[in-house]
């Protein structure tokens, strides 16, 4: 079906400011060499993007895990503000009220599709690992470290300054940066009772804070499911695309990068610290279906995806058209999860749920998308004023 335009007259444009996080793990830099430090990111530009309502989309469906991924979200959008700009927590509540259990008709009826500039950008993949686990320390292992107590986030906001969140720690009276990756394993936290466990292999354990979540594999066969609780404030630099500039692997896959990483041990270490972002974690219940996201719901395999809050708002419905493993991939997606790569109008970084199937689709995923955000009617409605 085509989901219905909600409006009257031509569509009017509306200018936002995109403002990228100074202290979220940033677009990867030009990288230096090996065991250099990464300097830190200079301070962002503002970007305009361009908002405006758009027509019908064509063949427009819409799955009930979809609608119980936007009915999680609920709650939070009620209450929450919207860094994008776009939406307000009173431009949900007809939606959030309507217990409407037919997808297609409950989006029909409240939401107005909506293309940012011109609607063109990128979409990725990401899923929740799992990964053996150990309870005590291990020769190898790598303690899995909760958010220490003194690490703050700080919204430049409240000083009136232009830009998003920055990390630090709290040291005496100031708040200076946290530690970077290899401070942190060389251990700037060690003896301070952080350790959540710690994780059988070094490299899975990488890989799995670049996921933001996932689950390890216990001992005794218990599965010990962890998640985001915070980054350290310094930039994620991608170590595939290292690896690929220095022409050590032409095509480095996931697969790849893993490969070479425990076939060269020690400069495989030196190469992980060159991305100093750091990922903390807490324990989440048992009962959880999926992964916690940035909304705090948990998430549903290929109804949730990573944005940028800057320039979508989190909940959102988001229809995005791609290609994933070989075919077309047409899909309505709430946005309720971010990333600390995922910068930008039109970025998408899709959620394919636990597994080695989802790990399958999700590594190699880096496809262009087109995307339309669905907003509320009366959202919409004031890009026409």
């Amino acid at each position: 079906m085509s989901l219905p335009l909600r409006r009257a007259g031509a569509p009017a444009a509306l200018l936002l400011p995109l403002l990228s996080l100074l202290a979220a793990c940033a677009t990867p830099q030009q990288p230096a060499a090996i065991g250099t430090p990464v300097a830190p990111p200079a301070p962002p530009a503002t970007v305009e993007i361009i908002a405006r309502t758009a027509g019908p989309i064509a063949g427009f469906s819409a799955t009930p895990a979809a609608l119980e991924a936007f009915r999680r979200a609920c709650p939070r959008l009620l209450k929450r503000e919207d860094s994008s700009g776009l939406t307000t927590p009173a431009d949900w509540a007809a939606a959030c009220a309507d217990t409407d259990s037919n997808p297609a008709s409950f989006f029909a009826r409240h939401f107005t599709p909506v293309v940012l500039n011109d609607g063109k950008g990128l979409a990725t993949g990401y899923f929740e690992p799992e990964i053996a686990g150990l309870y005590a320390a291990a020769p190898g292992a790598a303690p899995v470290l909760a958010r220490p107590p003194e690490l703050v986030d700080l919204n430049l906001k409240d000083w009136a300054i232009t830009g998003g969140t920055i990390r630090g720690v709290v040291k005496g009276n100031r708040v200076v940066r946290a530690p970077d990756r290899a401070a942190i394993e060389t251990g700037a936290f060690a003896k301070r009772g952080l350790e959540l466990a710690w994780a059988a292999d070094p490299v899975d354990f990488f890989f799995l804070q670049i996921q933001g979540s996932g689950r390890l594999g216990m001992p005794d066969g218990k599965v010990l499911r962890i998640g985001y609780d915070g980054q350290n404030g310094h930039q994620y630099v991608a170590i595939g695309k290292l690896l690929k500039d220095r022409g050590i692997l032409p095509k480095p896959g996931m697969a790849e990068i893993k490969a070479w990483l425990r076939a060269n041990p020690a400069e495989g270490a030196a190469l992980m610290r060159e991305n100093p972002s750091y990922i903390f974690f807490r324990k989440l219940p048992d009962s959880i279906d999926g992964p916690i996201g940035a909304l705090g719901v948990p998430l549903i395999a290929e109804a949730n995806a990573a944005t940028d809050p800057a320039a979508t708002p989190l909940g959102a419905p988001v229809w995005v058209e791609t290609m994933v493993d070989g075919q077309p991939f047409r899909r309505l997606l709430v946005a309720s999860d971010t990333g600390g790569a995922i910068k930008g109008p039109n970025r998408y970084d899709i959620f394919f749920g636990a597994g080695a199937e989802a790990g399958r689709k999700a590594g190699p995923l880096a496809a262009p998308l087109e995307a339309r955000i669905l907003l509320p009617n009366a959202a919409a409605q004031r890009l026409q004023q």
